[in-house]
């Protein structure tokens, strides 16, 4: 594990809330530093990269989705969408485009410092070389293997890189493999508080859900979809 610590790009045009967050993210050890706009956003993190980005969504030259679009084409760090706006459009929207979290405004630095831990260890469980199924914690279930108190899941001995939320889902479905959950049960099980989602998102990722089993080596897709019921996960 590195001794530095972790850098957090802060990508923000309001230089009170810039400044905010930046004390924040300091004062808890982090080596966090800021630009203003999309484009020297960008270049900074092809050139020096970052360990987590906290994107607004607001920036005077290129957009925060148009920032994070050209961002996944070369980069999967961690993204947290900052923004004033709470519209369930623009949370499915950020999502399909690759953000990790979405917090609006006003909000709380100390939320915000929580929430970048959170990437930051779920990214640091990633990176680590993954256990044996028989390792402590891990529990098989098919092609799958959970440990929940980590929170992490691996498929054919591939560690998913997963976002809470998918994380969240893919769970639920592993607690029932082979039953039909609604999405009305998915949010239930998965989310902390029913506002956080809606069938859309629920939707949504189950989309990026796919894509990383996919890309983990899953020739058929696991997760079975029931038109008017909800989904299934097949072992």
């Amino acid at each position: 594990m590195s001794d530095q610590p972790a850098r957090v790009l802060v990508v923000e045009d309001e230089t009170a809330i810039a400044d905010t967050l930046l004390y924040a993210l300091r004062s808890e050890g982090y080596a966090a530093s800021h630009c203003g706009l999309g484009r020297e956003a960008l270049e900074r993190l092809r050139d020096e990269g970052a360990d987590v980005v906290v994107l607004d969504v607001g920036l005077p030259d290129l957009g925060g989705f148009e920032v994070c679009r050209q961002l996944r084409t070369f980069s999967q760090v961690p993204v947290i969408f900052l923004t004033a706006r709470n519209d369930e459009f623009d949370r499915v929207l950020g999502l399909e485009l690759g953000a990790d979290d979405y917090v609006t405004k006003p909000f709380s630095p100390r939320e915000m410092v929580a929430r970048v831990r959170a990437r930051l260890r779920r990214g640091a469980g990633t990176a680590a070389s993954p256990p044996t199924v028989a390792a402590v914690g891990w529990r098989s279930c098919g092609r799958f293997a959970i440990d929940e108190e980590g929170r992490r899941i691996r498929y054919q001995d591939a560690l998913l890189d997963l976002t809470r939320y998918e994380y969240a889902l893919l769970a639920a479905l592993l607690q029932r493999p082979g039953a039909i959950l609604s999405r009305a049960q998915l949010m239930e099980r998965g989310w902390d508080h029913a506002s956080d989602s809606t069938d859309r998102t629920v939707d949504t990722h189950v989309k990026t859900l796919r894509a990383k089993l996919r890309a983990a080596g899953a020739q058929e897709d696991p997760i079975r979809t029931h038109r008017g019921v909800g989904y299934a996960l097949e072992l």
